[in-house]
């Protein structure tokens, strides 16, 4: 059985800042399905603000990120996670690397120190996640353990 595939571009936004440090600040806007790949392209510059298109983007699942899944799909609100970058020596220039939707994947990208942007999942993406994620993914069952004080000395190791 093929693994699903989604395509879907991610949309950035450009701002300039009135920082010192820092003369634009980015920030992912939007994920939406998209099935025509190509390169980059600006949708609009006003100068201050820039909106960019960055499509060719696919979301494969796999039976072995289920607890990803189902984790992402349990929380208040599931998100799409964008990792993304900034060129060190253009500081105008910023992309996306990765778009994920599974949380063990996300928290790897964290715990790596990556710049990573959530956004909520629509209703249609989370069915076709729920859907897979119940098929391939079944959370177990969660065992009460008795505090220690209340088990036999011989049990307590």
């Amino acid at each position: 059985m093929a693994n699903p595939v989604l395509a879907v571009a991610v949309v950035m936004e450009r701002l300039r800042d009135a920082s010192t440090w820092e003369p634009w600040r980015h920030r992912v806007v939007e994920v939406m399905p998209h099935a025509e790949g190509g390169v980059a392209r600006c949708l609009r510059d006003d100068g201050r603000q820039s909106l960019w298109l960055h499509p060719g983007f696919e979301i494969t699942l796999h039976a072995d990120e289920g607890e990803g899944y189902w984790l992402n799909l349990d929380s208040a609100q599931p998100v799409w996670w964008v990792m993304w970058r900034t060129d060190e020596e253009d500081p105008a220039r910023a992309w996306p690397e990765r778009v994920l939707v599974s949380y063990n994947e996300a928290g790897r990208l964290l715990d790596a120190q990556e710049r990573v942007d959530t956004l909520p999942l629509a209703p249609e993406i989370c069915a076709w996640l729920a859907e897979f994620t119940q098929v391939h993914y079944k959370p177990e069952p969660k065992e009460r353990k008795r505090p220690a004080s209340f088990r036999q000395p011989k049990e307590r190791r």
